[in-house]
C-alpha cells in the first residue's frame, strides 16, 4: 500500500516515462467549500488502446514485461474508493494519457498528501530535460511551476545541477506549505 499520495504521483509519472512521454502536467488542488482533494496527470506519451485503457485499474493487466501484475493505478483507485472518490483514466493511443483521482477531503481514509518534492526532484535529477509543469491550488490561491520557464532563466545550466535540484525541493515544499498548510504534509487549507 501506498502510504501517501506523493507517492502515488510518483507511480504515475514513472508510468508516463515509461510510455515516453516528454511533457507532464500535474495539478493537486483542494476545494474545502466542495471538500474536495483532486490529483490530475496528462502527460504526451504513447497512450494506450481503448480496450487497455478500459482494463487500466485491473491488477492483472500490465504491459510489463517483468512480472504479470502492476498496481499502481488499482491502488490509487482503491485509496480514492476509500475516501468517497473515485479514479478515471483517459487515453489516446499515438496522443497521451490523464489519470485523475479524486478524494473526499475531510474523509478519515483519505491518504495525506505526502511530500510532493520527494516525488518530483528524483524525476528531474533523472530527467532533465522533461517538460513538467505543476500546479497546486486552493479556493483562494494558486502557486505553479514550469520547467521550461526555469530552464529559461538558468540560461546554459542543467536542471539536474545539484543546487538547482536543492532549490526546485524548497520551491516545492513552501509552494506546497503555502496552498495546502498543515504539518506532516496533510491538507489544511
Amino acid at each position: 500500500m501506498m502510504r501517501d499520495l506523493s507517492l502515488h504521483l510518483l507511480d504515475i509519472i514513472q508510468n508516463s516515462l515509461a510510455a515516453h512521454a516528454t511533457h507532464i502536467s500535474i495539478q493537486i488542488c483542494a476545494d474545502k467549500a466542495r471538500d474536495l482533494l483532486l490529483l490530475e496527470v496528462t502527460d504526451n506519451g504513447k497512450g494506450m488502446s481503448e480496450s487497455l485503457c478500459a482494463q487500466a485499474a485491473d491488477p492483472f493487466v500490465t504491459t510489463r514485461k517483468t512480472r504479470t501484475v502492476g498496481l499502481g493505478l488499482p491502488l490509487l483507485a482503491a485509496a480514492a474508493g476509500r475516501s468517497a472518490g473515485n479514479m478515471s483514466i483517459e487515453s489516446i493511443a499515438g496522443r497521451g494519457t490523464r489519470v485523475k483521482a479524486s478524494f473526499r477531503l475531510s474523509h478519515l481514509d483519505r491518504p495525506p498528501l505526502g511530500n510532493i518534492a520527494d516525488s518530483i526532484v528524483p524525476v528531474v535529477a533523472s530527467c532533465p530535460s522533461l517538460e513538467l509543469d505543476i500546479l497546486f491550488a486552493n479556493q483562494a490561491a494558486v502557486r505553479q511551476l514550469q520547467l521550461s520557464e526555469i530552464r529559461e532563466q538558468l540560461g546554459g545550466i542543467p536542471l539536474n545541477n545539484i543546487e538547482v535540484l536543492n532549490w526546485l525541493g524548497s520551491y516545492l515544499q513552501q509552494c506546497q506549505k503555502e496552498i495546502f498548510g498543515g504539518v506532516l504534509d496533510e491538507v489544511y487549507c
